[in-house]
């Protein structure tokens, strides 16, 4: 389980990990992780953080209830207290190492956004060209419910894909995955190796998080992992219960590796790990078929469109049953694309008055999810 020293890692710390019960930081456990983490960084690795723990910390420093989750502003006014005091924990841990740290606070947007996605990556890239140590968090103190990743596990995943990554490591309270749900685990049986995220995977999730403190639960994480593995990134989830937990990782091997499924390329991986759409496009039985084939979509194969969306905008492509079966960018928009349904590529020229686009979605800019 050692690490090739050239690959780009991105580690995710929950809240529970971070924070006791009682708000405090963990700091002799965070300063194990670092030497862990600087370990690998002397070793030639690149080592993204993605932190959590800016709102219980703020909520404590301000006196909020709930952990600063009884409402939005609550937890927008933690984030931006308690932002301080974990940007600043991070910064002296791996100082001591003489590593730099860079603080990046990004939003839902700035990922579903594919130009602005394009400047992440772009400093994301420029820092690790420099050595340095990215210690990314949600920016909790002006996102809202609307336009938010919800949880780090997410985020850890959107973070890998921008910076290319080899892998994710998600540090968290449990194990990894088990067969039975939180509440018989000790009966169940961790699941070492996941080939694929689907149905049967996912009915193993349950939404909770033990602490209380932090916003994601197995069910984040599985979502995660296929936003990584649809970007060929393999994904761990893995305790951080322990002292040095990615020693105790690598030396163990006890987690849940979720494989990679592919190897997209940089923007059908945005597409996959997308969290929002403009509208949604439902298909016929034969249409889903020729989707599963590797072909593009065609107005002949529309049954419904939902949403408002304009060229270039992101859509989901449903199958019959409802199902979300890819995601693209739209060649029409919704107006257009409305005209055009159940239509066969000869009669779109009289319907739209110009030369039609040779698909409504191309495969090229299509990924399955």
């Amino acid at each position: 389980m050692t690490a090739p020293s050239n690959e780009t890692i991105v580690v995710k710390v929950g809240s529970s990990l971070l924070v006791n019960d009682d708000a405090s930081l963990r700091r002799e456990w965070v300063q194990t992780l670092v030497s862990d983490i600087a370990r690998r960084h002397k070793d030639g690795a690149s080592v993204i953080i993605v932190s959590s723990g800016s709102i219980a910390l703020g909520a404590r420093k301000l006196g909020l209830k709930k952990g600063g989750r009884a409402s939005l502003s609550d937890a927008q006014a933690a984030a931006s207290v308690g932002q301080i005091a974990l940007s600043s924990l991070w910064s002296e841990l791996l100082a001591e190492h003489e590593i730099t740290a860079a603080q990046m606070l990004l939003t839902l947007d700035d990922l579903e956004n594919r130009k602005r996605y394009l400047n992440a990556t772009a400093t994301l890239e420029k820092l690790l060209e420099n050595r340095a140590i990215p210690v990314i968090n949600e920016n909790d103190s002006v996102a809202t419910d609307e336009i938010r990743f919800g949880d780090n596990d997410r985020l850890a995943a959107r973070v890998a894909q921008a910076a290319s990554a080899d892998r994710v490591i998600l540090l968290s309270d449990v194990d990894g995955l088990y067969d039975r749900t939180p509440g018989s685990r000790t009966e169940g049986q961790i699941i070492g190796l996941v080939e694929q995220v689907d149905a049967r995977i996912m009915a193993m999730a349950d939404g909770s998080t033990s602490s209380g403190l932090g916003s994601g639960g197995m069910i984040s994480k599985l979502e995660a992992a296929r936003i990584a593995n649809l970007a060929g990134i393999e994904m761990s989830i893995i305790s951080g219960c322990e002292d040095y937990p990615l020693e105790r990782y690598a030396l163990s091997g006890v987690g849940t590796l979720f494989k990679a499924s592919g190897n997209a390329n940089a923007r059908k991986s945005w597409l996959g790990g997308g969290l929002t759409s403009a509208g949604t496009i439902t298909v016929d039985a034969g249409a889903a078929e020729a989707l599963n084939g590797g072909g593009s979509l065609l107005a002949a194969g529309i049954i419904t469109i939902d949403g408002q969306f304009e060229r270039s905008d992101v859509v989901e492509i449903a199958d019959p049953d409802g199902k979300i079966i890819a995601r693209g960018l739209a060649e029409y928009n919704a107006l257009d694309c409305a005209k055009i349904i159940g239509h066969r590529s000869s009669e779109l020229e009289a319907l739209l008055g110009y030369t039609p686009r040779s698909a409504v979605v191309h495969r090229n800019q299509m990924v399955l999810v």
